[in-house]
């Protein structure tokens, strides 16, 4: 059987996620969600007093190509993020996070105006517990 990591976030997967993926997980196939549902995970609206079935899409992709034990990596709004998870619990899927370092560098300019510039570095994945 082949163990899948399904991508549920906004960012890009980085060269080091996939290979911590492949390597700490021990995932054999990466799977990112279709452009549609992207653009549903990306853009929730601020304005619905709930949002679950705004996410059904994407609880639908996950249910139809993920298989028991699977791992997801969910990200984005702390509300969506909340519903996602436990929805992958209820499918019998892992479902984890990416932790990093971040490093701040902050410039201060004659006009008062500051510059802040993040750089983040992946870590490892950390499973969210029930």
């Amino acid at each position: 059987m082949t163990t899948s990591l399904f991508l549920i976030f906004n960012h890009t997967f980085t060269k080091a996620q996939r290979a911590n993926a492949l390597h700490a997980l021990g995932v054999e196939r990466i799977m990112d969600m279709p452009p549609d549902h992207k653009k549903i995970w990306s853009n929730i609206p601020p304005d619905l007093p709930t949002i679950e079935a705004y996410l059904e899409p994407v609880q639908a992709w996950l249910k139809t190509k993920s298989e028991k034990n699977d791992f997801v990596l969910i990200q984005g709004d702390f509300g969506a993020c909340y519903i996602m998870v436990n929805y992958a619990f209820k499918l019998g899927l892992i479902p984890i996070y990416s932790t990093t370092r971040r490093e701040t560098k902050e410039e201060l300019f004659q006009d008062g105006s500051v510059k802040l510039t993040h750089h983040f570095q992946h870590q490892i994945f950390r499973r969210y517990e029930k």
